[in-house]
């Protein structure tokens, strides 16, 4: 049998595991926006990019907005979430990729949005994904919670389904390079209660 896993809030010397599940969790796509990091010369590596982002105290998606599932002092899992403000309204895609999922995340404001939600594939299958989405479901309060997923990721889509969220929308996605598989964004929300 396996050893249940604790949640708790991430700290900010766990940056460079946070950026290994978050990549992940996005199959990839954390680390090709975090190249970005390279090509400017902010860092050597994509997941150093990553690593950097994740540390900052403010902003959307830092080690503030992250919490892990641990096992016997390891960390297995991660959940990354917070509160989309209007000022997502603001924000300018910097490449095309982006467009699509901004379009997604400006109809919601006001939500819990659940940016990632990764488990190593060794753990995948004990609950712990599960633990961490109904956690966020807790964080959220009474706002409704959201989240954006590829459309070939049915297990992903079979968990949200099974906790309460309802596609509510999709959007073509602009191919990483040419032989990419082709999918949507597809947004699903769970409404409050």
């Amino acid at each position: 049998m396996a050893a249940q896993a604790t949640l708790r809030p991430a700290v900010k010397g766990e940056a460079a595991e946070l950026a290994i599940l978050i990549d992940i969790a996005s199959h990839g796509f954390a680390s090709w926006l975090w190249y970005g990091g390279v090509l400017s010369k902010s860092a050597e590596t994509a997941f150093e990019h990553g690593h950097n982002q994740l540390r900052q105290d403010t902003g959307r998606g830092t080690w503030r907005d992250s919490v892990v599932a641990v096992i016997e002092d390891e960390i297995v899992g991660v959940s990354v979430s917070y509160r989309l403000d209007a000022s997502i309204r603001d924000i300018e895609a910097k490449h095309p990729v982006l467009v699509p999922l901004l379009a997604l995340q400006r109809e919601l404001v006001g939500h819990w949005f659940i940016d990632s939600l990764g488990v190593y594939k060794p753990h995948r299958r004990q609950g712990i994904g599960r633990a961490l989405l109904e956690h966020e479901l807790g964080r959220a309060g009474s706002a409704p919670v959201s989240l954006i997923t590829e459309s070939h990721n049915e297990k992903a889509q079979a968990l949200y389904r099974m906790n309460g969220f309802e596609e509510v929308a999709r959007a073509a996605a602009v191919p990483l390079f040419e032989s990419m598989r082709k999918h949507d964004w597809v947004l699903f929300t769970r409404k409050v209660a």
